[in-house]
């Protein structure tokens, strides 16, 4: 649970961490500026700081209360519950998920054996360390099929397989990043994601992108991918709200994050994984979301702040 909160001053001094080393750096500084300007724009003091390094820096040297992470990706992005464990070491309030919901978000692989343990529905896998016979694992799966790196955000190395002679391309794309290699059924149907904040599960979106599927450059770039929000009506959509907040709640998440999920011809809902620092872009789904519950682009950059006064803390 989070504090309310009405007053700026009572948030100190905020630094706005963005930009980093990971993959993600460039959507991480759309992020970051579009969060900086509504939170100045609320008259909150707050201060944009690239990666964590400087961070830490500023941090030791009593510059900043409390942290607002926009940092995407792992690898000097801040969502893999590294900048969380160094932020805990130095008793600064922060916002997202801590240590485990970060690390064990990050890691699709594990996300999903959790889920699994839980009888949360989940597409089958094949978990692929470097070397793996992928050719066997594909005969194990079934095509059509996804491989993508386990740990990488933002559709990066995502192939869709539809036939063996596509496999090798494939796995090349995803071994461009570090880690593991996740291979998983290819659920055919609609692409639906949840946004969560604090413990208010905002409307589903339904992405329906022009193209095959929802991409990089459907995610960032285009112009003409579709998100209607609510995804669903009625009973589907207080399911799968409710399965979202289980999901997320399974992997030690908290204070804000986006679940994203996949929904046969059937009308059965398939989690994909849980992001712990979801994108707030102009393109972004939590915004979209919240706008749709009423929430403007600033109220909901102000509420996702408030969710670094944690109980205890």
């Amino acid at each position: 649970m989070s504090m309310k909160i009405t007053d700026p001053a009572q948030f100190g001094r905020v630094a706005v961490v963005m930009g980093g080393s990971s993959a993600e750096r460039e959507v991480s500084l759309d992020s970051g500026r579009n969060v900086l300007a509504a939170l100045q724009a609320r008259g909150i003091d707050a201060h944009a700081i690239d990666g964590i390094p400087a961070l830490l820096d500023a941090l030791r040297a009593g510059h900043f209360a409390r942290v607002f992470n926009i940092l995407h990706g792992q690898h000097g992005g801040g969502e893999d519950g590294v900048l969380q464990g160094a932020l805990e070491s130095l008793n600064v309030p922060y916002t997202g998920s801590g240590v485990l919901g970060s690390a064990l978000s990050m890691d699709k692989t594990r996300s999903k054996r959790v889920w699994q343990s839980l009888g949360l529905t989940t597409p089958g896998f094949v978990a692929l360390p470097r070397g793996a016979d992928v050719h066997a694992a594909a005969k194990q799966i079934g095509f059509p099929l996804i491989v993508k790196p386990a740990c990488e955000g933002s559709s990066v190395g995502v192939t869709r397989v539809f036939e063996e002679a596509q496999l090798d391309q494939a796995v090349q794309l995803a071994a461009k990043y570090p880690g593991d290699l996740l291979m998983e059924t290819l659920i055919e149907g609609d692409e639906l994601t949840v946004a969560i904040l604090g413990r208010e599960v905002l409307p589903t979106i339904h992405i329906v992108p022009k193209g095959a599927f929802y991409d990089y450059n459907a995610k960032y770039i285009a112009e003409d991918t579709l998100y209607l929000c609510p995804g669903l009506e009625g009973h589907a959509e207080s399911e799968l709200r409710t399965l979202s907040l289980q999901a997320f709640d399974a992997l030690g998440c908290h204070g804000w994050g986006r679940v994203d999920v996949m929904r046969d011809r059937n009308g059965r809902n398939w989690l994909l994984e849980v992001n712990t620092a979801p994108g707030m872009t102009s393109h972004s789904l939590v915004p979209k979301a919240a706008a749709a519950a009423g929430i403007d682009y600033q109220e909901l950059c102000w509420r996702v702040l408030e969710t670094s006064f944690r109980e205890g803390a």
